[in-house]
């Protein structure tokens, strides 16, 4: 293949000065190793918290929500302004559940974005074991539909899931419950709520989601036996848990579902506010450095690239002297700094790889590894995390190198060549 005169020079330059070549290449290289491993961090923390949170989270959940009376009520009726109305707020009295619970479910399972739905009984217990105390929440679930939804036989320490459905008054009861109140597998508890009696149930597993103030406090049961001790009825459902297909898509579908049922849609976002907050805040303070690292390495390139410059000058005025035009002296000095970003990129791709398995093999502590226990560093090896790299390493490069290549093709050569 024939090459170009322009390329045949810049190489030439650039195997003539072949410490200063590397040391540049070497700038671009870990520029872009810690770009991906940077990424490749960020993305598989981020996937594993997100994972964590969708093990207790559904994608949107619909309940009813308990509303203040407040003069902002009253307001949509009086619409003379001058009226002044004088109230004590009072939580309004209004059915607790959900209205036709199975009918919204029969409603919103038709939106083809739905993957799965399920309907709960949430209620607000105390765990009573000998002369121990523990507040906390049961869950009344149909189980097998929970496990579709969470994978909640994944997180099983020990004992049948299945049981839940086949043994009477039987709770499944999380890890941090168990130890609080040295519970086991086929142990007694009583559990209480403020208007059912309180009932034996039988542990027949314990759970661990890996979520500690989860494990602590939750337990479920089938909903029948939560609707008993509360004290209701079996049309009676608190909750309404919705996976999609697509969970991004939950803070515009949760909108939706307000506006055709009435009940308040809670997407995940809303839930794991705080979450998604520490996750804008990682990025932009990892990006950052990664920013810097990129900058350097350009800095560098400009600097030898100047260098170049400075030592060639007179072989630059002679090219402009035999019809060189100054174009022509801009590709020679780019094509350097690409082939410099190019070939810094595709080592840094290397040693990004490498090192970022490296760190996804690290040991960094842990039980055995029983549902959502973090063992080794969560890594991500996401393709174009790797292109992007390679894309930021050239450009990078590319915008260190123009100006002096501009310089350069301002040269004069009469004026160097008269010395």
């Amino acid at each position: 293949m024939k090459v170009s005169v322009n390329t045949e020079i810049a190489v030439t330059y650039l195997s003539s000065r072949k410490k200063q070549t590397l040391v540049a290449a070497m700038g671009v290289m870990f520029g872009v190793s810690m770009f991906i491993f940077m990424q490749s961090l960020m993305k598989g923390t981020n996937d594993y918290f997100e994972k964590m949170s969708f093990n207790t989270t559904p994608h949107i959940r619909l309940y009813s929500e308990n509303k203040v009376a407040d003069t902002h009520m009253m307001n949509n009726y009086l619409r003379d302004s001058s009226i002044k109305i004088l109230d004590n707020p009072k939580q309004l009295i209004q059915r607790q559940g959900i209205i036709n619970p199975y009918g919204v479910i029969n409603q919103i399972q038709r939106d083809t974005r739905v993957a799965a739905i399920t309907p709960q009984v949430t209620a607000n217990v105390i765990y009573t074991s000998g002369s121990v105390q523990l507040n906390g929440t049961v869950a009344g679930v149909n189980i097998t539909q929970e496990d579709k939804m969470f994978d909640v036989k994944g997180n099983m320490v020990t004992g049948n899931l299945e049981d839940l459905n086949h043994v009477n008054n039987s709770v499944l009861i999380g890890k941090g419950i168990a130890d609080k109140l040295s519970l086991h597998t086929g142990d007694n508890i009583t559990v209480g709520t403020g208007t059912g009696t309180p009932i034996v149930m039988r542990v027949i597993g314990i759970y661990s989601s890996g979520v500690k103030q989860v494990d602590e406090t939750k337990s479920y049961t089938n909903i029948t036996e939560a609707q008993n001790l509360l004290g209701k009825d079996r049309s009676y459902v608190t909750d309404i848990k919705i996976n999609l297909k697509d969970y991004n898509a939950a803070p515009d579908v949760a909108p939706e579902l307000e506006t055709i049922t009435g009940y308040k849609a809670e997407d995940w976002v809303q839930a794991n506010s705080t979450l998604k907050t520490a996750f804008k805040i990682r990025a932009m303070i990892l990006n950052s450095v990664v920013g810097v690292i990129l900058l350097v390495a350009g800095f560098g390139i400009y600097n030898i690239l100047n260098m170049t410059i400075y030592e060639k000058i007179k072989e630059i005025a002679i090219l402009k002297a035999i019809g060189f035009s100054g174009a022509s002296v801009i590709s020679i000095f780019l094509q350097q700094a690409i082939y410099i970003g190019i070939m810094g990129g595709i080592i840094g791709v290397f040693f990004g790889f490498l090192t970022s398995y490296g760190f996804s093999k690290l040991y960094i502590g842990g039980s055995a590894p029983v549902g959502g226990t973090l063992n080794y560093i969560p890594m991500s090896f996401y393709m174009p995390h790797y292109v992007e790299a390679i894309v930021f390493g050239i450009l990078t490069t590319i915008a260190a190198g123009y100006f002096p290549a501009r310089k350069a093709s301002r040269v004069d050569p009469v004026t160097i060549i008269r010395g």
